[in-house]
């Protein structure tokens, strides 16, 4: 049975590092005396963004870029870093101008996400955009990038169909639907 305490951290070293990525040696002590060395992808400082941004007809707003570790395009919410002094709302405002050409006047932070914790330590945080209304800022994407609308109803066979495989954007959806659904038993009430 695992213990509540976490290991203790003896020591960090950085073992690469690139523009966008450190990768990091970590020693560890748990609490039966076993010792192990972990390697874990340092997260950015100030996290990230991911935006569920849902027009008034109940559509998610997408973006389709290039993902190079998947050699496609894909099909996702957009998301991007949180900035220096930026609250996670504020990125997300600015991250759907940049890419998506809308902004919102209702924000709504819902969650944190993480895609593989055991050794990433990257945040990104989920924002639930509503009240949408076009407000493009320039972006620093390498090419403009293409916005479709899903309707909510159609959910599950987007997740199905295989056109969006980032695991953040699939969740964000499904929590979003789930949040809006509760929401709405709540004010019917």
């Amino acid at each position: 049975m695992p213990s509540n305490a976490p290991p203790t951290i003896q020591a960090t070293r950085t073992l690469a590092e690139t523009r966008l990525f450190r990768v990091e040696g970590v020693d560890l002590c748990f609490a039966n005396g076993t010792e192990v060395q972990f390697e874990r992808l340092k997260g950015s400082a100030n996290g990230a963004v991911i935006v569920a941004a849902v027009t008034d007809r109940d559509e998610f707003v997408l973006i389709r870029e290039y993902a190079c570790g998947t050699e496609r395009y894909e099909l996702g919410l957009p998301k991007g870093r949180i900035d220096a002094g930026e609250t996670p709302v504020e990125a997300a405002n600015r991250e759907l101008r940049e890419e998506a050409g809308f902004a919102a006047r209702r924000l709504t932070r819902l969650n944190e996400m993480t895609m593989a914790p055991t050794y990433s330590g990257q945040r990104t945080q989920l924002v639930l955009a509503e009240s949408l209304y076009p407000a493009r800022l320039p972006g620093d994407e390498p090419e403009p990038l293409e916005v479709s609308f899903l309707p909510m109803a159609e959910l599950d066979d987007f997740a199905a169909s295989g056109d969006c495989s980032e695991a953040r954007s699939l969740a964000a959806m499904f929590l979003v639907r789930a949040h809006r659904q509760q929401r709405e038993r709540e004010e019917s009430a």
